[in-house]
């Protein structure tokens, strides 16, 4: 089965939530992402387990900054209508 649409090309992009979002973020990739979910697929990975690799000793930093990266992607225009967003650790397929 092929999963999405067949008119648009495919975008995997995404962040580590290990602190909030900043301008860098918008301008070197949000803004963008924005301007580019009308013409592709897009899916918007929270790479909550990526983050753990080098935040092993302080989970509590990743799991607390989830919601806000979340918000932040609303906050820039992201629609969920749009995109998808998706939450690396609530994929079973990795695990």
């Amino acid at each position: 089965m092929i999963y999405g649409r067949k008119d648009k090309k495919r975008i995997l992009t995404g962040d580590r939530p290990t602190g909030p979002l900043h301008i860098g973020h918008y301008l070197g990739s949000l803004k963008n992402r924005v301007a580019l979910q009308d013409e592709y697929e897009q899916y918007i990975l929270i790479a909550d387990v990526q983050a753990l690799t080098d935040n092993f000793d302080n989970p509590e930093k990743i799991s607390n900054n989830i919601v806000n990266v979340a918000l932040d992607y609303l906050g820039v225009g992201i629609d969920p209508d749009k995109s998808s967003i998706i939450l690396q650790s609530q994929i079973p397929e990795l695990f």
